[in-house]
C-alpha cells in the first residue's frame, strides 16, 4: 500500500512466455496489492507463468487491447481498488518505475498519470518509426482537437479506479488513446511523467508492416474523432 491506497496492476498477454516472468518479477510489491494478467488467447505457457506467480488469471477470447483490459476492470469492480496501473507485458516498460506513476496521485491529487517514452530514456531502435509515427499522429491531432499537449500515447499509466470508471471505456480501437483524450474531456487533472522504455523480448503484433501502420492510423483517428462529444458520466 502507498499511504493507504490500494494499487491493482492490470497486464493483458498474449503469448508473452519469454517475457511475462520479468515483468512480474519487477513489479514492487511492497506497494502493489494485486496483479491482474488477463490471458488474450495464448497458445504457450503465459497462463501458467502467470499463475506461478501468484497473479490473478483471467481470459478474454477477444482480441485486441482494450477487450482484455475491460475484463481486468470488470473484475477490479469486486475489490474495487483505488489506483489502476496498466503495463504490458512484452518487458519494453520498466514495472520498478510504477512508484513515479502513483505518487503524483497520492501526493498531488491527480487523475490520471501517463509515463512518456518520449520524455524519457528510450532504448536505441525501441521506439521504431511506426510507433514515433503514431505517437506524432495522435499528439498533433489531440492537441488540435482537444487543446491538451500530450508528448506520447504509450500504455504505461495510472489512473484512479472511480475515474476510469467514469470514462466508460468501450473502444478496443485505440484504447489509450481514448482515455486520454476522454480524460481531457472530462477535465481530470493529468500529468505526463518520463518513463525509460526498452524494445522487450515480445514480438510486436500490430506494428511490424505496413499494413499495420495503417491500422494503427485508423485506431487512433477514430478514436479522436468519435470522442470529440464524450460527456462523462
Amino acid at each position: 500500500m502507498l499511504s493507504g491506497r490500494t494499487i491493482a496492476v492490470l497486464i493483458p498477454a498474449l503469448n508473452e512466455e519469454q517475457s511475462l516472468q520479468n515483468v512480474l518479477n519487477d513489479i514492487p510489491r511492497d506497494i502493489v496489492d494485486e496483479v491482474v494478467v488477463i490471458d488474450n488467447g495464448s497458445t504457450d505457457n503465459t497462463p501458467s507463468i502467470a499463475r506461478g506467480a501468484g497473479a490473478t488469471l483471467l481470459f478474454e477470447s477477444r482480441r485486441g487491447y482494450g477487450f482484455p483490459c475491460l475484463k481486468g476492470i470488470e473484475y477490479l469492480k469486486t475489490v474495487h481498488p483505488d489506483i489502476v496501473v496498466f503495463v504490458d507485458a512484452n518487458y519494453s516498460d520498466h514495472p520498478d518505475e510504477i512508484i513515479k506513476l502513483v505518487k503524483p496521485i497520492v501526493e498531488e491529487d491527480y487523475d490520471l498519470v501517463c509515463g512518456s517514452r518520449t520524455m524519457g530514456e528510450v532504448e536505441k531502435g525501441a521506439l521504431r518509426i511506426p510507433v514515433r509515427f503514431g505517437n506524432l499522429l495522435a499528439t498533433v491531432l489531440m492537441r488540435v482537437c482537444y487543446g491538451f499537449k500530450y508528448t506520447d500515447v504509450g500504455p504505461f499509466r495510472a489512473i484512479t479506479f472511480d475515474k476510469l470508471l467514469r470514462l466508460d471505456m468501450s473502444d478496443n480501437l485505440g484504447w489509450t488513446v481514448e482515455m486520454q483524450v476522454k480524460a481531457v474531456r472530462g477535465n481530470y487533472k493529468i500529468k505526463e511523467v518520463p518513463v525509460r522504455y526498452r524494445s522487450g523480448t515480445g514480438k510486436s503484433k500490430l506494428t511490424g508492416n505496413i499494413k499495420g501502420i495503417v491500422i494503427v492510423g485508423y485506431r487512433i483517428i477514430r478514436a479522436i474523432v468519435t470522442n470529440l462529444f464524450y460527456m462523462p458520466r
